[in-house]
């Protein structure tokens, strides 16, 4: 229940602090804010949480949000549909990693959970979101 909460006002924070940039959007482009978090194993939310703004804000904290909102977009806003980098070849190791989007997306919310066989499989189906 905590963990709820800190995400709520993070995500409401995030919304009032990117409002002026939005503004400076382009019309047409769906604003959206999450929090994303990756943990070892297959139990959510454990990882270091990351603000990702959309369009990106100087309160996000995600290490790439503009290429993370491109690829947010070009999947319309459906974690499932990230473009796959299929030039990288993952190892055969089972090393899972739970990844969790939690957020808006053009005015929807957004609430996704994946668990991958390791870290490399996440990059591969998320890059550059997580």
């Amino acid at each position: 229940m905590f963990r709820k909460v800190v995400v709520a006002l993070a995500i409401a924070t995030a919304a009032v602090g990117f409002a002026p940039a939005a503004a400076q959007a382009s019309p047409g482009v769906p604003r959206g804010a999450f929090i994303l978090t990756v943990s070892e194993g297959t139990i959510p939310y454990l990882g270091e949480p990351v603000l990702l703004t959309c369009p990106p804000s100087p309160l996000a904290t995600h290490p790439d949000p503009a290429g993370a909102c491109a690829a947010i977009a070009a999947a319309g806003g459906d974690f499932n549909q990230l473009p796959v980098d299929p030039a990288v070849l993952c190892p055969a190791i089972y090393a899972p990693v739970t990844a969790t989007a939690d957020g808006r997306w053009g005015g929807r919310a957004v609430h996704w959970t994946k668990t991958f066989g390791n870290s490399c499989l996440l990059y591969v189906e998320t890059h550059p979101v997580f």
